[in-house]
């Protein structure tokens, strides 16, 4: 409920901006074809003309690409031509003008909705009071039809977008073609990456374990003394011990055994109770996710907490985990330092990671801190 009055109020402050921006769009599409109106049959003119209506559409069209991002959600990608950019222009100002309705239809649909709060106060028949009640009923009902008129409208306006502005059929297939042959490429980059360092975490240190086992024990096979046996056998018994703590952790980021058996949140809280500082989980899922985004989800915190610990010195770590429209959202942020290399080995693993799930990693850590990794999924 709450994420939804969120985005009921974030496209209505869309449709607010948006409204005014056709306002502009109609004085400038206007205004660019009394322009051109002269000099339509003229070629020399007509470029001279259309070269700064095009500049100026294609401005125009940046600052609608922003406020689709920040208000609407809607992600269109900035490749596109200026004459696109003008046929955005001059179609978008009606859908523009329909938002404004909308508004004022929120407007009047709020105003006669509370109405009852004090017009009761100034009457006193009682048939007024019944006339305020359904003025009251009719305000409340334009309200939810004008918020379900937000939503369409906003929607409308994403598509519109990605209709005008969007590439074509045969260029999209290109672009999705080389996206799905470099995050190939990445997969099996980070499965390379992945194996090296398991062969240095084994070499570094279980061999090395294993190696001063043997020479415990055969330094006690080879002495007569029962109570330096004794001591060696004890030294010998620590380090296996330690030997198999550090397969164990090898093993553990490898692949947890708990996000099989007992699912994403039992594993997230298990990288919290391993962390030597505290670390809060903020699990908002209402289901268990597909389990290759949630592979990718613990890899993400896992490595997030393990560098923070390591580089950052922080006091307490946040692990937040929900939805937000369709997509798995998964944020690690700290109080340390600050200054993580987004480019860094880690990091950058990471992000090719949640790349080839068609995932978007960001990585905010100005010099002091905080950090903050966020990362969002594709989730059915």
């Amino acid at each position: 409920m709450r994420d939804m009055v969120r985005r009921v109020v974030r496209c209505a402050v869309g449709l607010i901006w948006g409204a005014a921006a056709a306002v502009v769009e109609l004085l400038c599409t206007v205004l660019a074809g009394l322009v051109l109106l002269p000099v339509v049959a003229w070629p020399r003119g007509r470029r001279a003309v259309l070269r700064p209506v095009l500049a100026g559409a294609r401005r125009l069209t940046e600052l609608e690409r922003a406020r689709l991002r920040i208000w609407l959600r809607f992600h269109v990608p900035p490749v596109y031509g200026d004459t696109q950019a003008a046929g955005y222009v001059a179609g978008r100002w009606p859908l523009g003008l329909l938002g404004a309705v909308v508004m004022l239809s929120v407007a009047i649909g709020l105003g006669y909705g509370t109405s009852w709060m004090y017009l009761w106060l100034l009457v006193d028949d009682i048939r007024e009071t019944e006339a305020i009640a359904y003025t009251s009923l009719g305000g409340l009902f334009l309200l939810f039809l004008a918020v379900q008129g937000i939503l369409g409208v906003a929607e409308l306006e994403g598509k519109l977008a990605r209709r005008l502005l969007g590439p074509h059929h045969p260029e999209a297939l290109e672009r999705r073609i080389a996206e799905l042959s470099a995050s190939r490429a990445a997969v099996v980059d980070a499965v390379n990456d992945e194996r090296r360092r398991i062969e240095r975490d084994l070499h570094d240190g279980v061999q090395q374990r294993l190696v001063a086992l043997g020479m415990l024990l055969g330094r006690a096979l080879r002495s007569e003394d029962p109570d330096r046996v004794d001591r060696l056998l004890r030294q010998a018994h620590e380090e296996s011990r330690n030997a198999l703590e550090d397969l164990r952790e090898v093993a553990w980021r490898i692949y947890p055994t708990t996000l099989d058996e007992a699912g994403l949140r039992a594993a997230l809280e298990t990288v919290a109770e391993r962390a030597s500082v505290p670390v809060r989980v903020e699990y908002g899922l209402t289901g268990e996710p597909l389990r290759a985004v949630a592979t990718v989800v613990y890899f993400v915190v896992c490595e997030a907490v393990t560098n923070a610990v390591k580089h950052a010195a922080p006091s307490r770590i946040v692990v937040e985990v929900g939805s937000r429209e369709g997509a798995l959202y998964v944020s690690v942020e700290d109080d340390g330092r600050g200054g993580a290399n987004a480019s860094g080995s880690g990091l950058f693993g990471l992000a090719r990671r949640v790349a080839a799930l068609d995932g978007r990693l960001e990585v905010s850590s100005p010099p002091g801190g905080p950090t903050l990794v966020t990362a969002e999924l594709p989730c059915a």
